[in-house]
């Protein structure tokens, strides 16, 4: 059985590369920082014009992101863009992952198709959202003790 699945899967990633880069392949195959975070200092969700959609949190310590997790509902491309942005903001102040665009993760990946290149925004746009979530926190610190009761989900 275990030699039939390593077939198939060689067979996917094989249909897989006729499409993507090495590096789309592996993070749809191996996503990095999957799942929700408990206790976490911002959260964001964004659906996309095509129907799929990306979760981000963020746990941020002086204005630095230390970790970054992300949830997809959605296609291959729309789970390797979450799993990029996410490792391309872990370890970045808040006002560097801010500026992380569609094309900043888009070229990490290795492109994209044109038909996927959304994904990338979707993307992109969760991440700077999940920020923005942070800043009004961090403003408005009543939040916090509101979220903590009712959850990130808010």
């Amino acid at each position: 059985m275990t030699s039939e699945f390593n077939e198939l899967q060689e067979l996917i990633k094989n249909e897989l590369r006729k499409i993507y880069s090495e590096t789309v392949i592996d993070h749809i195959m191996n996503p990095r920082n999957l799942g929700e975070m408990k206790d976490c200092d911002s959260f964001a969700r964004i659906t996309g014009s095509c129907g799929d959609t990306t979760e981000i949190w963020l746990r941020i310590n002086g204005d630095k992101i230390v970790e970054a997790t992300f949830k997809p509902n959605g296609c291959g491309p729309t789970i390797a863009s979450g799993s990029m942005v996410t490792e391309m903001a872990t370890g970045k102040d808040i006002s560097e992952a801010m500026k992380i665009s569609q094309q900043d993760i888009l070229s990490a990946l290795g492109g994209l198709p044109e038909e996927s290149q959304h994904c990338a925004l979707l993307a992109a746009n969760t991440l700077r959202e999940a920020i923005s979530d942070y800043l009004a926190m961090k403003r408005d610190p009543w939040k916090r003790a509101y979220r903590k009761y009712f959850g990130s989900k808010i």
